[in-house]
């Protein structure tokens, strides 16, 4: 069993930046990857960001490239979304989520677990 806990949600203007936390607790040893999802109301979940667990190899969905850096820290199992140049369409619940098959597959069904969402409000 993996837990995963996000923080760092909130409102934020046009322009402004925020910074997401995932902390992961449980049986993480096997981890080949961590990644951020988002959902916006009436919409399905998307893919925003990725990075690989032992190498730190970063992806990122072409929406937010150049806007959002994700990092991890190893030693603490932690891995962050910095978002910056926030945009009204960034709006959404974002979540964490959890990879342990090798292989750089980024759909949701390929990780195995996820945290509870965080609320991103980007506002005009």
């Amino acid at each position: 069993q993996v837990q995963l806990v996000e923080s760092g949600g909130g409102l934020v203007q046009t322009g402004g930046s925020l910074r997401l936390s995932c902390a992961a607790s449980g049986r993480t040893f096997s981890t080949y990857a961590m990644g951020w999802f988002r959902q916006a109301p009436g919409k399905e979940r998307e893919f925003v960001a990725v990075i690989t667990w032992r190498y730190g190899n970063a992806n990122y969905a072409d929406s937010v490239k150049g806007r959002f850096t994700i990092s991890r820290d190893n030693t603490k199992n932690t891995v962050h979304l910095q978002m910056n140049s926030l945009k009204p369409e960034d709006t959404a619940v974002y979540y964490c989520a959890l990879k342990r098959t090798y292989g750089r597959a980024w759909e949701v069904s390929d990780f195995d677990s996820w945290g509870q969402g965080t609320q991103v409000t980007v506002s005009s």
